[in-house]
């Protein structure tokens, strides 16, 4: 957990120390101290302490690792070690003042605003997991939030594009597009507020006018990187800023893996521009796929390293759909027989109206001088009944002309810059 945080619990009254609940604080204050106590002892998504609260309660769970009732032994231990930073009652206690100066919340599974579609973390569980990060992933206590809008209102309708930091032009210009397209039909952005990938995403949907969401690995109220700082005002102003971690907290490596199944279980579905070989980008996708969320990956060019991870998901895993745009993310995330992508198609030409027969007559003509009627039929293919009929439509559709001497194909119009200069 964050330095900063464990430096103030520092002066504040040790573990075992009463610290009396105010007159003022209702159960429901109590529960979610408890669980802003809890999220400091230990780093969200710890499995052992979510079952507790599930079975216990976020208060008694909080009492038992402070007695020392942890079920494990690693757990007894990162408890002790915490509680030697100061108490996790007084701790929560200046992190909800500290939230309240920032004109942030708080937001629990008790709330109305708090995204249902989280509880699928439940049953996240990874294949062949041995760090932490990838086996501690049950859903988190609560949430740190930045804006007006309701959590659960604006996760609704929204999908992840995740990718590198270190992004190409072709893909910041990708997200940006995907970005902008997403949030114009009224869907949530959802990225993580990182150079490259996430932050042209989250632009694109603020060009747009349209909602975006970041979840940060840190406070709030700490802009990482700082040189996005800027960025998150603006996402504060008209989206969400969104974190696990309270006020102050430090944006620490592992803490960007275990935010990213935030991302992929909060969202309809992840959409991967750009990755590494080594990509959070691509542990972002593996969890969309663990709980069977739509997972796409956009392909580039097989001689850039920030393609390898996007062809590596479309080679490996079968259930991850290749897109190119936004029309092939609504189809894989909107409504079933409606948000369907149009089939990709060249530009509409007149010769695409024609018939077998109109079609061949043309592609008999000369491609100078003129023709015959009988020497045309026979160079078609056609009777000269036949041939006669398709070069009176040829005519109409100004494709050939009639002459003295036969039948000519008709001149494409000269552009105004191929016209001579007046007087």
């Amino acid at each position: 957990m964050s330095e900063r945080i464990i430096e103030l619990g520092a002066d504040l009254p040790r573990a075992g120390t009463a610290v009396e609940r105010s007159a003022g604080t209702s159960e429901r204050e109590e529960r979610t101290l408890a669980r802003i106590a809890l999220a400091w002892l230990t780093e969200p998504g710890t499995r052992s302490v979510y079952q507790l609260v599930d079975e216990l309660g976020p208060v008694a769970t909080l009492e038992l690792l402070l007695d020392g009732g942890a079920p494990d032994r690693k757990l007894r231990a990162a408890v002790a070690a915490r509680i030697a930073g100061g108490d996790p009652r007084a701790v929560a206690a200046e992190a909800v003042r500290r939230t309240e100066r920032l004109g942030a919340r708080i937001v629990t599974p008790e709330d109305e605003e708090w995204p249902a579609r989280l509880v699928d973390l439940h049953h996240l569980h990874l294949t062949e997991a041995q760090r932490r990060v990838d086996t501690e992933t049950a859903p988190p206590l609560c949430f740190w939030v930045r804006g007006s809008w309701p959590l659960a209102e604006a996760l609704d309708r929204s999908v992840a594009v995740v990718g590198a930091r270190a992004a190409t032009g072709y893909g910041t210009h990708v997200a940006t597009e995907l970005g902008y397209g997403l949030a114009d039909r009224d869907w949530t952005v959802v990225s993580g507020g990182a150079f490259g990938i996430d932050a042209a995403a989250h632009r694109g949907a603020l060009n747009a006018g349209g909602l975006t969401v970041a979840v940060l690995a840190c406070g709030v109220d700490r802009p990482y990187p700082m040189g996005n700082a800027a960025l998150f005002e603006r996402i504060a102003d008209t989206g969400l800023l969104v974190s696990e971690w309270a006020p102050g907290s430090d944006p620490l490596r592992a803490r960007f893996l275990i935010r990213n199944r935030v991302i992929a279980a909060g969202t309809v579905g992840t959409v991967v521009v750009e990755a590494s070989a080594r990509s959070g980008a691509t542990q972002t996708a593996h969890r969309a796929l663990a709980i069977n969320r739509p997972t796409m990956a956009v392909p580039g060019p097989v001689t850039s390293a920030m393609s390898v991870g996007a062809h590596e998901l479309l080679r490996d895993h079968p259930k991850t759909r290749l897109v190119t745009g936004v029309a092939h993310v609504l189809e894989e995330v909107g409504r079933i027989g409606v948000d369907l992508a149009p089939p990709a198609r060249g530009p509409d030409r007149p010769i695409d109206t024609l018939d077998d027969d109109a079609g061949s007559v043309l592609e008999a003509m000369p491609r100078r001088g003129t023709v015959g009627l009988e020497r045309l039929a026979a160079r078609a293919g056609v009777d000269v009944r036949t041939a006669m009929r398709k070069l009176s439509l040829l005519e109409e559709l100004a494709m050939v002309v009639r002459r003295e001497d036969g039948y000519a194909l008709a001149r494409p119009p000269r552009s105004t810059a191929d016209r001579p200069a007046g007087p």
